[in-house]
């Protein structure tokens, strides 16, 4: 298959991001594009955010997971501590999460070192979810290989009855991950692929400096 896309081409003139406008804290910045993209009807999922990671094969991999929460102290997610991406992580803690929202012709990109959550935090965001999400994290041993969906259908049967009338407990082998940032990068669509790009980078503690990059 040859399939030529060279012709493909937008012009990005819906903002503009200025020094002039820049909080101290790239996490005021980040939380108020977050809200604008969350209450865009043309983002389905806000909180979606590409997870790259680099296993002990030396190949970056990157994958869409959700965001559960962002504060102060990190961006926390949670899957399979056994995951290909749960492997990764603990071979190395260095990790990038991305947010892109193409009507808002904006795109977050964040650097960070990522750490597990506290067992309480887990447990208590588990036991918030859905039913079925939970039977699912008991169901799926995520990455591995298996024979076919009928084994998952099955499975999850077999702990659907099982569980019928008792609380589901958290799994010891599933739970959160916070990231905690050391560098933000914020780029905004402009004109003539003159786009901005602002990187906010940490001092220390919570002192950040920003740049401007070139696009």
């Amino acid at each position: 298959m040859n399939r030529d896309l060279t012709n493909y081409r937008k012009s990005y003139e819906k903002d503009f991001l200025e020094e002039s406008i820049l909080p101290d804290s790239p996490l005021t910045l980040f939380n108020n594009w977050f809200e604008a993209a969350d209450k865009s009807e043309g983002v389905d999922e806000a909180n979606a955010m590409t997870l790259t990671t680099i296993a002990e094969d030396g190949f970056p991999k990157a994958r869409i997971v959700l965001l559960k929460h962002f504060d102060k102290n990190g961006f926390v997610f949670y899957t399979n501590y056994n995951s290909e991406k749960g492997k990764a992580m603990a071979y190395n803690n260095h990790v990038c999460i991305s947010f892109f929202w193409p009507n808002l012709e904006r795109q977050v990109i964040i650097k960070g070192v990522v750490s597990k959550t506290s067992e309480e935090a887990s447990t208590t965001y588990f036991h918030s979810r859905p039913r079925g999400s939970q039977l699912g994290a008991w169901t799926s041993d995520q990455s591995k290989v298996i024979e076919s969906r009928e084994v998952l259908e099955e499975k999850l049967k077999e702990l659907d009855q099982k569980y019928t009338d008792i609380v589901i407990p958290k799994p010891s082998f599933w739970g959160g991950y916070c990231i905690k940032p050391i560098s933000f990068e914020f780029w905004q669509g402009r004109p003539n692929r003159l786009h901005d790009r602002i990187l906010y980078s940490v001092k220390n503690a919570n002192i950040w400096e920003s740049f401007r990059l070139s696009p």
